[in-house]
């Protein structure tokens, strides 16, 4: 079946200080991370949840951080890319929010550009632009 969107629409970055954490991704991207209610039938100690934006109506996907007992965060999981204008901008504000740059601004031929970093809890992520 072909799609006309992208069909990623959800993803979870797994914390251990979800304070920390929630700090270090609204430092590097810019961007207002706001609390989830838990889910029906979920106890509140069990998890918590931490949203990145979201457009109604907008091609986009949306995620959240995580801190749960069941999963743990670090090295070699999913690789999730962040949208930016230049990921150079972003990328420079990754240190001064604790994280590392593993891998700074390099091009990906006709695609554009990216740098790979990793947060305050172990995560690699990545950061993409066109320019």
């Amino acid at each position: 079946m072909a799609r006309n969107t992208n069909p990623v629409n959800w993803f979870e970055i797994y914390v251990e200080n979800m304070e920390r954490a929630k700090n270090f991704y609204a430092t590097v991207l810019g961007e207002t991370l706001s609390e989830m209610p838990m889910p029906e039938g979920m106890e509140a100690g069990d998890m918590q949840m931490v949203a990145f934006p979201w457009v109604e109506g907008a091609t986009n996907a949306s995620g959240a951080l995580v801190k749960s007992s069941d999963m743990q965060p670090g090295a070699g999981g999913t690789l999730v890319y962040f949208t930016c204008e230049d990921c150079s901008t972003e990328e420079k504000r990754v240190p001064g929010a604790g994280g590392k740059v593993l891998q700074a601004k390099f091009p990906i031929g006709e695609h554009g550009f990216c740098s790979i970093c990793m947060d305050t809890e172990g995560n690699a992520f990545g950061l993409h632009s066109t320019n």
